[in-house]
């Protein structure tokens, strides 16, 4: 059995998704290793657009590479945003967050016009499994974890936007009815579950493959 060189599919679809954004876009830039193999190729084509990010690193990375990032204040509107995931199922359901972003990753993902995910082979399941990524608000911490058996607090300092960030390790059978259990959650600012909804494609490298999955 040949062992999938996992650097090379996230460049490789790093690429392939730098391929897509055109002239004029303004586009949302997730966060993670597949994102910073996306940043680079898309600098390399020397486009005029507008990005945001979704974390310093990655705002980091496409100021160093030559990208506008504006701050996302005032841009009402995403032409397309690119991210990757943890996790990615047959019907298109996402985890997302492991690094922590996914908060910021969700709002740039619901304010797209397009929201492509772009991951290695060995991101795709068949049914996805825990951990979920979570984020608290710090008023109530103690009872919010309380009320949400499985919910379990990372030794992490707070997100830029002040958010407390835990796992949910319980079980995952029903992706669509965890997501409004958790939605229902007082204090629960967001989580890592992205419905297919969110979700346009999913490209998905394996060898030398880059693979399209129509989503929504």
């Amino acid at each position: 059995m040949t062992v999938p060189d996992i650097p090379a599919e996230k460049r490789s679809v790093g690429l392939a998704a730098a391929a897509l954004v055109e002239d004029g876009m303004a586009v949302g830039l997730g966060t993670g290793s597949t994102v910073a193999e996306f940043v680079p190729a898309l600098g390399r084509r020397h486009l005029s657009i507008i990005c945001v990010a979704t974390s310093q690193a990655t705002a980091e990375l496409a100021i160093a590479h030559g990208l506008d990032v504006r701050p996302f204040s005032d841009i009402t509107r995403l032409d397309l945003a690119i991210d990757g995931a943890d996790q990615v199922d047959p019907a298109g359901w996402l985890v997302k967050g492991g690094g922590g972003a996914h908060t910021r990753e969700r709002i740039v993902a619901a304010a797209a016009d397009r929201f492509v995910v772009i991951v290695s082979s060995d991101k795709t399941v068949e049914r996805l499994h825990p951990p979920v990524p979570l984020e608290f608000l710090a008023f109530g911490l103690a009872a919010t974890l309380h009320a949400l058996p499985g919910a379990v607090r990372r030794d992490a300092p707070p997100t830029p936007d002040g958010g407390i960030l835990a796992d949910y390790h319980g079980d995952v059978v029903d992706p669509a009815q965890l997501a409004q259990r958790l939605d229902a959650v007082p204090g629960l600012v967001s989580h890592g579950l992205f419905p297919p909804s969110m979700v346009t494609t999913v490209l998905v490298a394996r060898g030398d493959e880059v693979l399209v999955r129509q989503v929504g």
